[in-house]
């Protein structure tokens, strides 16, 4: 019997979401996903393993490596009848990323099932990687069957930054911007803001649900809470039932919390006003970053700004942040210089 899947969302009376696919198996674990992942991250997970088990038209107990590196080489194959060519790796299939993302999503299914212990899978069918003969030297590490590129994103100038914020339309919509090319927040964590997260007299955001589950408290600039008491004294509605800072303004939805979609929305409008070529809510968080690193902020400090695990991720602002390397360069240079004209006296 073919394995027919369709992702479906739906919202709960306590404002939780809930995905399915239509397999009993799949659905348990998007289930058990919902209590570690953010609901986006859920639905992803969901479209991949769709994707996947509409093509192999397996049960989970059935599926093979060899279907895990077929459908690995489908993805990566051009589109049918598709001539557009990703300018940053030459491909015209699915792009690294997206291929490495469903590989993931595949193996957490599978390391799941082997827990769950009654679905007949007792070991994963994806692969952990392949052992080449330099992997072999580095303690078995392996090569990942996808290589991700790693790509520099893209930042905002001054210019363009002042741009964005003189086309934004309300204070509310300021003080969102702000929140992120000033702080560094990323767009969940903007919307997440409750009242009590706002530490007016230190100058600080309590941010109670980053990424990963994780807790910090960052400092934000005087302007941004300029902006903030603003939009809280002129523009937010008195009688709004929630606690989040940021609600819709107007409309049938008034005085509700503000969703991703509505924050995107502001940002894609005031770029078509300003005449700016890019300017996405992470675009404007890495703008924070590359600014802070090299105005001269430890890259420890930007990686707890960021709420970044891991100071290799933070490592990416070394390479964006211009004056920083040109500078070190700079130094290194004429030293090397230096000694050269030492060795000719």
């Amino acid at each position: 019997m073919a394995l027919v899947l369709s992702v479906e969302r739906s919202s709960g009376p306590a404002g939780d979401v809930s995905v399915r696919v239509g397999h009993p198996l799949l659905d348990d674990y998007l289930v058990f996903l919902a209590g570690r992942a953010r609901p986006n991250s859920v639905l992803a997970v969901a479209f991949d393993l769709k994707v996947f088990f509409t093509r192999a038209q397996k049960e989970p107990a059935e599926v093979t490596s060899r279907d895990i590196v077929n459908f690995v080489a489908a993805q990566r194959a051009p589109r049918a009848q598709s001539k557009v060519v990703r300018i940053s790796d030459g491909g015209a299939g699915l792009s690294a990323r997206t291929v490495a993302r469903r590989l993931s999503s595949l193996s957490g299914l599978f390391a799941y099932l082997v827990v769950r212990g009654d679905a007949g899978v007792t070991v994963s069918p994806v692969p952990r990687g392949l052992i080449t003969r330099r992997d072999r030297r580095n303690g078995g590490r392996r090569a990942p069957l996808v290589r991700r590129p790693t790509l520099l994103p893209r930042v905002l100038e001054p210019a363009e930054v002042d741009a964005l914020v003189g086309a934004l339309r309300t204070r509310r919509d300021r003080a969102m911007v702000e929140a992120m090319v000033l702080g560094g927040l990323r767009r969940c964590e903007v919307l997440g803001l409750r009242m009590a997260d706002l530490r007016v007299a230190e100058r600080k955001a309590f941010i109670a649900d980053g990424k990963g589950g994780r807790q910090r408290v960052v400092p934000v600039s005087a302007r941004f809470f300029t902006s903030v008491a603003a939009y809280l004294d002129d523009e937010r509605p008195a009688d709004a039932a929630t606690d989040a800072v940021f609600v819709v303004l107007k409309g049938g939805r008034r005085g509700q919390p503000l969703s991703a979609y509505g924050l995107d929305e502001v940002v894609e409008l005031a770029r078509g006003r300003a005449g700016l070529a890019h300017a996405t809510c992470h675009e404007l968080r890495h703008t924070c970053f590359t600014r802070l690193r090299e105005a001269g902020m430890a890259l420890e400090a930007v990686q707890a700004q960021a709420g970044h695990a891991s100071v290799e991720t933070t490592r990416l602002y070394l390479h964006l942040a211009d004056d920083w390397l040109a500078g070190e360069y700079r130094r290194a240079s004429e030293a090397v210089d230096a000694q050269a004209l030492a060795g000719l006296r």
